[in-house]
């Protein structure tokens, strides 16, 4: 299948192809999926000497690592002081760190290779409500007490068209180590990297069965890879390809849309600062610019397991309540994808307990972009043998399976958002 009909892939830079898997081959490792977790893995563990064969069932990018909002935002999972019975106080500065630490891989991936993806720096998340600014205080804070070397500054309602030019927002919180970039180019370039470091890709090689063993078997249509070690990394879209991790992972819609340009000026308008932006609300609104001067307007998680007929229509208005004036603006682009939710909001790194040769990482829960480059380089650390115990602290976090199996799950987990949204209200 084509990439989904996006501004990314509109605008995308020259993507080669990649072979589908044809015959008999062998690696020290398979990797599954030709996302930013697989891309990453492959970078990591290839970078360590080991040889790699990633399978992707599309394009290499083709799911929500090619298709998200593009926000690279610092930290991992939501709620991390939840672990301190299961990790430690210790484990959960960890994870705290590792989310900082992210950021900083992507930002240094992108300048080693250069690789031309539009990453520009700036961040606000934006309170709703004048008590929420009290919250972002309090995360400003804790980001110092992490030794956050990037600037924070808390920008209160009286300056907040400094940042976005709305009235509904009471206040916000400036982080200049986050920021946003292109998320289908960044792919494209790590392809690129993998692929120079000795990574064979092979592009619409959908796997259809898996054997398990001291080696593991990897089928597909045309052919099969024997590895040592396996690693699945498809996320949303594993597809029933494993029941047990499919169970911890639900798959959940967002969409975006992309204005027509809009010029310099009239941007400016909107984001004087260039920001990516961020509500607290639990239907979060995202939105940034992209290099030409189009507003990228996200959100609306859907957990119903149904698409909107019409995503324009449905994510319109939404941009307008923000942006009223942009009612004459015309819609270029509609698109969505299956982003992975996970019961604990914690991304899921690990390794099947009675399969220690099986890896996975998947359920970043809105956080993908920076979380899946640090899931590719503690997997890379972990397969490879250095190092392996910041790997092994998400390890020990249990993940609960999603309760009402494959066709009720969505249903169940709509039902608990709409009691937040509606608390939400009071």
């Amino acid at each position: 299948m084509p990439h989904a009909a996006s501004y990314y892939a509109a605008s995308r830079v020259a993507q080669p192809d990649y072979p589908a898997l044809a015959g008999a081959h062998s690696a020290d490792v398979c990797i599954v999926g030709g996302g930013f977790s697989g891309l990453n893995t492959a970078i990591e563990l290839a970078e360590r000497g080991l040889s790699v064969i990633v399978l992707e069932g599309q394009r290499i990018g083709w799911g929500a690592s090619g298709r998200n909002g593009g926000q690279l935002i610092r930290g991992v999972g939501h709620g991390l002081d939840q672990f301190r019975k299961t990790l430690g106080d210790d484990g959960v500065r960890s994870l705290k760190l590792m989310g900082l630490e992210a950021v900083e891989i992507v930002r240094q991936r992108v300048e080693r290779h250069a690789i031309a993806c539009d990453l520009t720096w700036g961040y606000c998340d934006l309170a709703n409500k004048p008590g929420e600014l009290a919250g972002l205080a309090e995360d400003a804070e804790a980001l110092r007490g992490l030794g956050y070397a990037h600037e924070l500054r808390l920008v209160p309602k009286a300056d907040i068209h400094q940042v976005v030019g709305s009235d509904r927002y009471a206040g916000g919180l400036i982080d200049m180590g986050s920021g946003h970039l292109h998320p289908l180019n960044l792919a494209i370039g790590e392809a690129a990297v993998a692929a120079k470091l000795g990574v064979n890709l092979h592009e619409h090689s959908p796997v259809t069965r898996i054997d398990y063993g001291p080696q593991v078997t990897v089928h597909t249509a045309q052919g099969q890879v024997r590895a040592k070690t396996l690693v699945l990394c498809c996320n949303a879209y594993l597809n029933g390809l494993n029941p047990e991790l499919g169970g911890k992972v639900l798959p959940a819609g967002s969409y975006i849309i992309a204005t027509e340009p809009l010029g310099a000026e009239r941007a400016r308008q909107l984001l004087p600062q260039n920001m990516a932006v961020c509500d607290q609300r639990v239907a979060v609104d995202y939105y940034r610019l992209s290099a030409d001067h189009r507003l990228l307007f996200g959100g609306a998680c859907h957990y119903s397991g149904r698409d909107p007929q019409d995503i324009a229509a449905y994510m319109r208005p939404k941009m307008l309540k923000v942006f009223p004036q942009l009612a004459d603006v015309r819609i270029d682009y509609q698109w969505g994808g299956m982003i992975g939710i996970g019961a604990n909001r914690l991304p899921q790194i690990g390794r099947l307990p009675h399969q220690p040769n099986v890896y996975y990482a998947q359920a970043y829960s809105g956080h993908g972009l920076n979380a899946t480059h640090l899931a590719g380089r503690l997997l890379g650390e972990a397969i490879s043998g250095q190092a392996s115990g910041r790997f092994d602290l998400f390890n020990r976090v249990p993940h609960l399976t999603f309760p009402g199996g494959k066709h009720l799950r969505s249903p169940l987990l709509a039902l608990g958002m709409l009691w937040h949204r509606l608390k939400e209200l009071v």
